[in-house]
């Protein structure tokens, strides 16, 4: 499947994915500061998933933007490249900071130990190899 075929899946599945839904804290909760600490990961979650849900939207509609222009300038016989690269550079950062908020959620639900240094794939424990990239993850003597 092409890259584009597989963004196109993502975006769709991650749109008919529903919000996450938040449980209530009663109000006697909100006041203890021992009960404040462990909301944090999940408050801090819930604002990375608000910025997925919000970089996925922009990623969708610039997407479909990109595909209309070049459906209008190819019907007009006009293709500006010029045009069409501007709109793919800024498509290809929006999707690379979705992918790094995607990664740290999914870094905050697998439990893993870290992000790769060399792709920033996440890694469970005792892992020594990158699965994605196979970039070395524990020193090795001949690097000493």
């Amino acid at each position: 499947m092409s890259r584009l075929g597989q963004l196109s899946s993502r975006s769709a599945a991650l749109l008919r994915r529903p919000a996450s839904k938040q449980a209530a804290v009663p109000a006697k909760d909100v006041a203890k500061p021992e009960e404040k600490k462990p909301a944090k990961p999940a408050e801090e979650s819930a604002e990375l998933v608000a910025q997925r849900d919000r970089l996925l939207e922009k990623f969708t509609v610039m997407q479909a933007d990109l595909g209309g222009a070049f459906y209008e300038m190819a019907i007009r016989d006009h293709v500006r490249l010029d045009v069409l690269t501007r709109k793919a550079a800024e498509l290809q950062r929006v999707d690379a900071e979705l992918l790094s908020v995607e990664r740290l959620l999914e870094l905050e639900r697998a439990d893993a130990a870290g992000l790769c240094p060399g792709c920033g794939a996440p890694y469970g424990h005792a892992v020594r190899f990158c699965a994605q990239c196979g970039h070395a993850l524990v020193p090795t003597e001949a690097g000493k």
